[in-house]
């Protein structure tokens, strides 16, 4: 394939992954006509939406900027050793890459990889990485089992999924790149402009004895995060843990009645769409003329309102609830980041210790006059003295820098949440009004049944 970039042409197995982030792009105004089977196909005629979630704008306001799109899933290969791989495109002035606008093919074990790279280097920091998008071996197995030809699989395999996936991987590759450090990171730039293959993430394999006993140790570390409570000092933190833990809850419960609201107003389309065929087949055995119009005039209007109750649904879902999970799952990452913290200040407290033990056994050999071993213990003392610096060093550093990064999360969590918000009003209200102008529509057809 000839790409500005190098497709991997092994097969990549995946496994379900607890709920992480993910962000999601999805306009449903396409003014294309042609494909009625088009979940994202607007049924507003009049007054064309904005694209909606089309792009995540990064901070502009600045001398620098960076627009990344992820587009055209394309299927690779054929059966269970196929693959989606994705255009990933990039706008930028910034001088750390060679180009100002080039492209590369990406697929999905490449965007792992690249957050296990950010977390390994950046969560001791302090750091907060947004977190990396969900698998869902359901719907990649339906891909590869798909009949369809390998170039038309991009349009052919038109499935929910496929575009939840790919705005997901969009949101993480924009998060990313808002993030002022993260987006000089050697690996970030090397995955936007490289046409070379990418390294396998290692989280990406099926679980073999080594990926149980990484499962095993997540599992002790989950448990470890929640037993243990260390002496806090600093009332912020004890403070912010407890904002981050309820604003956490009550996403979580938003999220379930956003999702209750999708499937509620798609049953209501399906619905919607019964009355029409219903009122179809009656208007054909109906001997009234007027009545007969009116009948059939009703069915269309019913049939139009459908589509926009689909619409709305998929409102709800590509604007609203995309945004809360992926902000379940940046409070997911938020908490890995005080954990961190946990940690840093757990081997404080254990250099500390061995000092005192090194410190009460030099004490002892100087009582006993073993000189020929006071010089070693004074090493070991030594040692460990600079141990306990550089410990506490780190923890006020990693303390430091997650306020920091508290703070621009914060700013960035208001100004996304009111941009989504704006967009999701408008974006009912003009279902709403397109919806009246149906109705008011067929009023006079009504009045003139004689």
């Amino acid at each position: 394939m000839d790409t500005n970039g190098t497709l991997e042409h092994d097969g990549e197995t995946e496994q379900t992954q607890k709920q992480q982030p993910a962000f999601d792009n999805v306009d449903i105004t396409s003014p294309d006509d042609e494909n009625e089977n088009d979940i994202f196909e607007s049924a507003i005629q009049q007054e064309p939406l904005s694209p909606v979630l089309e792009d995540v704008p990064t901070d502009e306001a600045g001398d620098t900027f960076i627009e990344i799109v992820v587009a055209d899933p394309q299927k690779v290969g054929d059966g269970m050793g196929s693959y989606l791989a994705y255009k990933v495109s990039t706008k930028t002035n910034i001088l750390k890459f060679k180009k100002r606008q080039f492209f590369t093919m990406r697929r999905f074990s490449d965007f792992l990889g690249l957050h296990d790279l950010l977390v390994s280097k950046y969560l001791r920091m302090g750091r907060i990485i947004p977190p990396a998008p969900e698998k869902n071996i359901i719907g990649t197995t339906k891909v590869r089992m798909g009949s369809q030809p390998q170039a038309e699989a991009g349009a052919g395999v038109n499935l929910e999924w496929i575009e939840n996936r790919r705005a997901s991987l969009e949101r993480f590759l924009n998060r990313v790149a808002q993030h002022p450090i993260l987006c000089q990171d050697t690996d970030f730039v090397n995955f936007l402009e490289s046409d070379q293959e990418l390294p396998r993430a290692v989280n990406t394999a099926a679980l073999s004895g080594a990926g149980v006993m990484r499962l095993f140790n997540k599992v002790g570390e989950t448990v470890n995060k929640i037993t243990y409570k260390m002496d806090e000092n600093d009332p912020w933190f004890n403070d912010k843990i407890s904002e981050v833990e309820t604003i956490d809850a009550h996403m979580q419960k938003l999220h379930s009645a956003i999702k209750a609201l999708v499937s509620h107003r798609k049953e209501l389309a399906t619905l919607t769409g019964g009355v029409a065929k219903s009122a179809a087949l009656l208007s054909t055995c109906e001997e009234h003329t007027g009545l007969s119009q009116a009948l059939s005039q009703l069915a269309d209007v019913e049939e139009k309102v459908e589509l926009l109750r689909s619409e709305q649904a998929n409102s709800d879902l590509y604007i609203l609830s995309e945004t809360i999970k992926d902000y379940i799952g940046l409070f997911g990452a938020i908490k890995d980041v005080f954990h961190e913290r946990v940690k840093v200040f757990q081997n404080w407290q254990h250099a500390q210790m061995q000092l005192t033990k090194k410190r009460e056994n030099k004490a002892k050999l100087e009582l006993q006059d073993r000189r020929d071993k006071l010089e070693f213990a004074q090493k070991e003392v030594e040692e460990w003295e600079g141990k306990v610096q550089r410990c506490q060093k780190e923890f006020d550093n990693i303390s430091s820098e997650i306020k920091k990064e508290m703070e621009r999360f914060e700013l960035a969590r208001a100004r996304d949440f009111k941009s989504t918000i704006i967009k999701y009003l408008e974006d009912q209200m003009a279902h709403q009004q397109q919806q009246m102008r149906y109705w008011e529509a067929i009023v006079p057809v009504a009045r003139d049944i004689a």
